[in-house]
């Protein structure tokens, strides 16, 4: 891309979903950064800053802050034995049914999983997209059923191999408690894993007396809080299989992590899987534990998630309930990103021949028609250059594919008409399914779906690209990435029956399990260490270490073969994970050949795109 120039200063930026914040891979995302030159075009970063490092998006951000402020107080209140939880009121009945023996519910064929959550209060929507966050996960092992804990019945635990409750609402006040009485006793007689994640694991203690609570499970939640000495403190670390576990929460955001007071003497002592670390007292305490069939996670992980960050705990606890005898395993995969028809071949070939050299299969994500509606890089002259008009970089694509390549679409021209979208409204430069700017301070701001965002025109794109591969004599893609890794639902859902799969990040919106209309200013983002079947019905294929980022920009730090080195050691402890990241190919071999090598070091086995869906 010699001929290519571009503004000083600006580098692209890898997204990540951290939920909601932890989008930028949880539910509100965070990525790396960097800045290189394409033969003096410096590339416009591309962050995932729109959904916030709370993995968010910016909605759900503005309200983590409220929810963490609301849960502190409620507890300090239970604290105090000065909250009143009003019991969710019991089924109705009639003679009839009351009359009626109990039917046994069928179980559902092979691994499945019920996942429930909160709906109510001010903030009860947080729980339906921490919900989809569970679900992606869990549809890694099977059939995921989630719906509100407020509609479960009597015996549904035994319908599932196993079942999760995300706990988001904190029940009391004014606000009754929505978990049946039923949830609350079903889950501790049945012998089924149950996984409770976060707030009123007290009401079950309560519900099913706390004596029998702590004779079983060897902990009591009634006198377990958030806080230490009026204090959350600064949890700044989660060990797990001797993987020191990043969790990095700005003051006044963290809602805290459930401190257990464990029973002692007398009675089980529970299986201490994670550990917490204050990093101001230096005090530990458990961050999961389980006894019997109970597993209890001491906050929901999907808010500000990075690549090394404690939800990688979480993503491994679930083989203890859904697949218990998974081997271990850990494969690594690699793609180049964001080639288009103004790549430079010679760039292209150099990589090519490095990976095979190495016997390393990889995927390259190619762009089929590259345009500069507004001649940015081009003196003020609008261009558009199609594959087939560029010979040599399709002679150089069909070389990758002798040599371990495999074929992927990333987007049609990974940008959205001629506006800047949000930086120069080139290819590669911008989003194409998804509107975002650039604020005051310097973060990514997503905006939303793109006007006139349908059905007819996602699939207008996909159709358009894959002509534009056709035309050019290459085979047709069977994967897709968005660009950006932003879309709206509809995108999503029009673009997916296209493909295999998609390999990426993705964005998750409110609506989604409830089937109500979904709310595009509400979604989490999210990535994953294993391929999942999303609640779009897709199969997603993992990206979840990054990419390599020299320079910062955007708010978002450099990332270094060092980082990814490091965020693979992390997901080490994910039994059945894998290490999967995006080079560029317009930057030297060399970084590109320590990345792989230092996770090559960790006993890593490279592997090619499909065969991350095994």
């Amino acid at each position: 891309m010699k001929e290519l120039r571009g503004r000083s200063g600006i580098s692209r930026v890898s997204l990540i979903l951290a939920l909601v914040a932890a989008l930028l891979g949880g539910v509100a995302f965070s990525a790396g950064a960097e800045g290189a030159a394409d033969g003096g075009r410096t590339r416009p970063p591309h962050g995932l800053a729109g959904v916030g490092p709370a993995s968010l998006s910016g909605a759900g951000s503005g309200d983590l802050k409220k929810w963490a402020a609301d849960r502190l107080q409620k507890d300090q209140l239970r604290q105090a034995h000065k909250l009143t939880i009003t019991p969710a009121p019991a089924p109705k009945t009639t003679a009839q049914t009351a009359a009626a023996p109990v039917q046994p519910l069928a179980a559902a064929a092979g691994t499945s999983a019920l996942v429930l959550y909160d709906t109510t209060g001010p903030y009860g929507y947080l729980g339906e997209l921490y919900a989809m966050a569970v679900a992606n996960l869990a549809g890694h092992f099977g059939t995921v059923t989630s719906k509100p804990v407020s509609a479960y019945t009597a015996g549904m635990t035994e319908q599932y191999t196993a079942t999760i409750y995300i706990g988001s609402t904190y029940y009391g006040g004014t606000l009754p408690d929505a978990i049946p009485a039923a949830f609350y006793q079903d889950a501790m007689k049945t012998s089924r894993p149950v996984t409770w994640v976060g707030d009123n694991i007290w009401g079950m203690a309560n519900a099913v007396g706390i004596e029998n609570f702590k004779q079983k499970y060897g902990w009591d939640p009634t006198n377990s809080y958030y806080e230490t000495n009026g204090t959350v403190g600064n949890i700044n670390k989660v060990t797990y299989k001797n993987q020191d576990l990043t969790r990095k929460i700005p003051a006044g955001f963290d809602g805290g992590v459930l401190h257990p007071a464990l029973s002692g003497t007398g009675y089980p002592a529970p299986n201490q899987l994670a550990v917490a670390t204050d990093a101001n007292s230096g005090a530990t305490s458990p961050w999961a534990l389980r006894t019997a069939n109970l597993t209890y996670v001491g906050e929901i992980p999907f808010s500000y998630v990075s690549e090394s960050d404690r939800v990688i705990v979480f993503e491994d606890l679930l083989f203890d309930g859904l697949a218990p005898a998974t081997a271990e395993r850990h494969r690594a995969f690699v793609r180049l990103e964001d080639i288009s028809p103004k790549s430079d071949p010679a760039e292209l070939t150099a990589m090519a021949d490095y990976l095979y050299s190495q016997k390393i299969p990889y995927g390259i994500n190619v762009i089929p028609t590259y345009t500069d509606p507004k001649g940015v890089y081009n003196g003020g002259k609008a261009e558009t250059v199609t594959l087939a008009q560029a010979p040599q970089v399709v002679s150089a694509l069909k070389y990758m594919l002798q040599r371990g390549a495999v074929l992927m679409e990333h987007g049609y021209t990974h940008q959205y008409s001629n506006v800047n979208n949000p930086y120069t409204g080139v290819t590669g430069d911008d989003f194409e399914f998804f509107r975002a700017h650039v604020d005051a301070s310097d973060n990514v701001v997503y905006d939303g779906p793109v006007s006139g965002d349908s059905t007819v025109w996602a699939q207008s794109r996909v159709t358009s690209g894959l002509a534009g591969f056709a035309a050019a004599g290459l085979p047709k893609p069977t994967l897709w990435t968005t660009p950006h890794y932003a879309g709206s639902a509809t995108d999503y859902r029009a673009i997916s029956p296209n493909f295999s799969a998609r390999l990426e990040r993705s964005l998750y919106f409110a609506g989604t399990l409830s089937g109500q209309p979904v709310n595009a200013a509400r979604y989490i983002g999210q990535f994953f260490p294993y391929a999942v079947k999303d609640v779009y019905g897709t199969t997603v294929l993992p990206e979840n270490i990054g990419n390599y980022e020299p320079v910062p920009y955007n708010n978002h730090p450099a990332r270094l073969p060092a980082d990814l080195v490091a965020s693979a050691k992390a997901n080490l402890a994910v039994r059945d994970g894998v290490a999967s990241f995006f080079y560029h190919p317009y930057y030297p071999v060399q970084p590109l050949k320590d990345t792989i090598e230092g996770i090559k070091a960790l006993g890593y086995t490279f592997v090619g795109p499909t065969d991350l869906a095994q």
